[in-house]
């Protein structure tokens, strides 16, 4: 639990209410649907008596009176005097609204507000004392004999005192002993049921205390086993940071060796040199004999093993620190992103009661399903979903559910269902919106559009349904043909999909004529994490979510046309119009080579745009970095984030990107991609694609193969090189064999498998001479096998060079090494 010392009395009791309101509300609900649900009324009764303890520690006293007479409402039908049916349950209902509505008062607010509204309450608390007399009145005459009865004036906190009436007080026999029931006690101004009983606090329910959702200050609350989680990775962080003065001590060991070492050959060197002097002039020269010579090469060479043996030792213990630290970053991310995460559960909290009330003023039936409450959605879209979420429930229940009388009549039940949904899929979260209902009437939108003049007639008619959807999200669309408190001014779908756009998701549509509507709503789990597509632009990074792309593709240049001025190409049934990311991002002139364009396809159905990127780089997870502030809003642009190496990289804000084109468009300045600049004969680099969980081959590996003139780019693990392999064009795949999430005999498989990769050479690069590594590999189709102790000589370029040529591909190629000891080509 965070520290709550900075909020004030009040802003405790709102917590308090909304936590305790959301229980009458869902209580309530079950009794309306199930009235035997007696078991509902002990938590009823304990929510309002709670709020009544609350409001009374922070002097409000109406509030008092209204949750203290809904407590001796809910006393009496626990104790059988009554019986809450649909009127007893409507007029709760209001208390419950009064008493979130006070809560919500600020200070000022609440000084005039019990004057002002005195008629509004005591009305509400004439009515409740009415419906409960009358209800009693006839439980009273079907009382059990064991059970006396007196009359006693109540309390004057009571409302019903108040009002001027008396309540029936039960007095219970045991024993042959009457005795009163008194009122509970109060302990420091907090009403407690019993000496012994415990003072009651809110649910620890993943809410937010204060503040808004731009707030800096703003309070979260935390359960004690999340804090505790975080405090033993925090724990395991110090020890492990520890470990690095140890390894330094051993570096500097190291160098020390070494330069005892230099020293040493120096002396050597000193004395070879006047072993060739004496020989040149026949003179001996007393620091060259042969005895010292060789001891003194003994020496070198054991200076030299030792030396290596314990570089060899201080890397893997480099190793095993950077697997370990990378993995303790990992949990520890993750154990952050989970106080980030609240249960979907939390932001439906009110939909129940929302669609109970509208259904009643529409006069229809309906029932709420709602699945999946437990699933974790970040806190910041969580509160985005509010608003639009309530939209497209008003809309099923309002456009949607038909009327019982309707529904009987075309072979349905007459109670319609909404069921709404959040799960988890392929990495997104996923919000569905669907009823049972008539569904949406294809040739009713169709002429809905062409009335007010949005199309013409002859497009209408070829517009799929797809299509036509898509003008249900224009604001003031609407086919409601009149307006209501409800529904009809067309606000309600532009919402949703401002909301969605806002937080990189999609939407979807899809109806059924009298079977009803479904909206499918794709959302990123959490906003501080994104997967994207890295591209590279004039030498640069940049990051483009992959939510926001509609398709990645290598163009053949002659699929090029021109059009009006224009480069554009066929995309389906779609003319794209084609422009190179260099101008938009003003990084200079483009200039392709090769003969096809790497084009990321951008934009809605109606202005759809192709990027044209100099090179895919492969997609990635990045963890978004907002910009400075100071900075102002950068243009195309919309945070950034670190790669695996440090290295930042910006992050594409894509509808500010779309902005640019079409203003680049509109103003007449967009560039032709220039196809004569296109060079085919030009020599091109060869690209290979280094796949390793450590991070020291990896580096080693990319280094090995930069030095030599190749371009080298790294995956760090089997899963990450995949998705690497299908976005990018590689020469070659240099892949270990022991990784996480995809080992390297699965990588070689599913790349064999692929009708467009399976002639990519693969080399697999292990630790360990396994003959089953082997045999696995050689069943897969890898090209080569190598051990990683072969990094020490050129034993792996020259591998390199035998399966895909020299780095810039001219030249014949060389021989294969006549001895690669380890080493072996096609037979794995």
């Amino acid at each position: 639990m965070d520290d709550l010392s900075s909020l004030s009395m009040l802003e405790l009791f709102r917590v308090e209410a909304e936590n305790q309101t959301a229980v009458l509300n869902s209580g309530l609900l079950e009794l309306e649907r199930d009235p035997g649900a007696s078991h509902q009324l002990e938590a009823l009764m304990r929510a309002a008596h709670s709020l009544k303890g609350a409001a009374r520690i922070v002097n409000l006293n109406v509030a008092v009176r209204v949750a203290h007479a809904m407590e001796d409402c809910f006393v009496a039908a626990q104790k059988g005097n009554l019986k809450l049916r649909q009127e007893e349950i409507d007029v709760l209902f209001r208390g419950v609204d009064l008493l979130l509505y006070i809560s919500k008062r600020s200070e000022t607010e609440l000084a005039g507000w019990e004057t002002d509204h005195a008629t509004e309450i005591n009305d509400f608390l004439e009515t409740l004392t009415r419906v409960m007399t009358a209800s009693q009145v006839n439980e009273f005459s079907a009382a059990a004999p064991q059970v006396q009865r007196s009359e006693q004036t109540v309390d004057p906190d009571s409302p019903v005192g108040v009002a001027g009436s008396k309540l029936k007080v039960e007095r219970t026999v045991e024993s042959g002993e009457s005795r009163p029931v008194e009122s509970p006690p109060l302990l420091h101004g907090v009403e407690v049921d019993s000496p012994n009983s415990q003072l009651t606090a809110p649910p620890a329910t993943p809410t937010e205390l204060s503040g808004s959702t731009d707030s800096p200050n703003r309070v979260l609350r935390l359960t004690a086993e999340n804090l505790n989680r975080l405090l033993g990775l925090a724990g395991e962080s110090l020890v492990g940071s520890r470990w690095l003065h140890p390894f330094a001590e051993a570096m500097l060991r190291l160098k020390r060796q070494q330069s005892d070492l230099a020293k040493s050959l120096d002396s050597l060197r000193e004395a070879i040199q006047c072993g060739v002097r004496s020989a040149e002039t026949g003179i001996p020269h007393s620091a060259f004999r042969l005895p010292n010579l060789e001891a003194q090469l003994n020496d070198v060479f054991s200076r030299v093993t030792e030396c290596r043996m314990g570089l060899t030792d201080r890397l893997a213990d480099l190793e095993i620190y950077d697997r370990r630290s990378a993995n303790l970053s990992h949990r520890l991310y993750l154990e952050v992103l989970k106080c980030r995460m609240r249960p979907f559960g939390d932001a439906v909290a009110r939909y129940p009661r929302m669609v109970r009330d509208l259904v009643r003023s529409l006069g229809k039936e309906v029932q709420l399903e709602i699945l999946g409450e437990s699933t974790q959605v970040d806190r910041d879209i969580l509160e985005k979903l509010e608003a639009p979420l309530a939209h497209l429930l008003r809309n099923a229940v309002d456009h949607g559910c038909e009327p019982p009388q309707e529904r009987r009549q075309t072979g349905k039940p007459p109670t319609g269902t909404v069921r709404l949904e959040a799960r988890h899929s392929a990495g997104m979260l996923l919000i569905i919106i669907a009823d049972d209902g008539a569904g949406i009437d294809p040739e009713q939108l169709r002429q809905a559009v062409v009335q007010k003049n949005l199309t013409t007639r002859e497009v209408a008619e070829k517009l799929s349904e797809a299509e036509l959807y898509e003008f249900l999200f224009l604001p003031g669309f609407t086919l409601k043909q009149t307006v209501t408190e409800i529904s009809g001014r067309g606000v309600g779908l532009d919402v949703v999909l401002n909301m969605v756009k806002s937080v990189r998701g999609t939407i979807r549509v899809n109806s059924q004529r009298g079977k009803g509507t479904r909206f499918q709503l794709q959302l990123p789990i959490t906003l501080s994490v994104i997967r994207t597509l890295l591209v590279e632009v004039a030498g640069e990074p940049y990051a483009i979510p992959l939510a926001q792309i509609t398709r990645t593709m290598k163009l053949p240049l002659d699929k090029i046309e021109s059009l009006e001025g224009r480069h554009h190409f066929l995309f389906g049934e779609q003319h794209i119009g084609l422009l190179a990311a260099r101008q938009v991002l003003d990084c200079g002139d483009h200039k392709p080579s090769g003969d096809h364009l790497p084009v990321v396809v951008l934009g809605d159905r109606a202005t759809r745009y192709g990027l044209v990127v100099d090179d895919f780089l492969g997609e990635r997870e990045l963890v978004v970095q907002t910009l400075d502030p100071r900075l102002g809003k950068v243009k195309d642009i919309s945070a950034a984030a670190l790669m695996e190496d440090g290295s930042p990289v910006l992050i594409v804000d894509v509808e500010d990107l779309v902005r640019s084109i079409d203003k680049l468009v509109s103003g007449g300045r967009l560039d032709k991609v220039n196809r004569s600049a296109i060079d085919t004969t030009a020599k091109q680099r060869k690209r290979i694609l280094a796949v390793d969980d450590s991070l020291t081959v990896r580096e080693l590996e990319r280094k090995l193969l930069t030095g030599r003139g190749y371009l080298a780019e790294v995956a760090v693990d089997g899963m990450d090189g995949w998705n690497a392999v299908r976005t990018g064009h590689y020469d070659l795949v240099i892949t270990d064999v022991d990784m996480p999430r995809l080992d390297g005999i699965e990588l070689v498989t599913l790349i064999k498998k692929d009708a467009h990769l399976s002639s990519l050479p693969v080399m697999i690069v292990s630790y360990k001479d396994r003959e089953e590594d082997r045999l696995r590999g050689l069943e897969a189709g890898a090209d080569y096998y190598l051990t990683k102790g072969s990094f020490h000589d050129e034993t792996l370029l020259q591998a390199v060079v035998d399966l895909i040529g020299e780095p810039d591909d001219s030249g014949p190629l060389p021989p294969p090494p006549p001895s690669v000891g380890v080493g072996q080509r096609g037979a794995v």
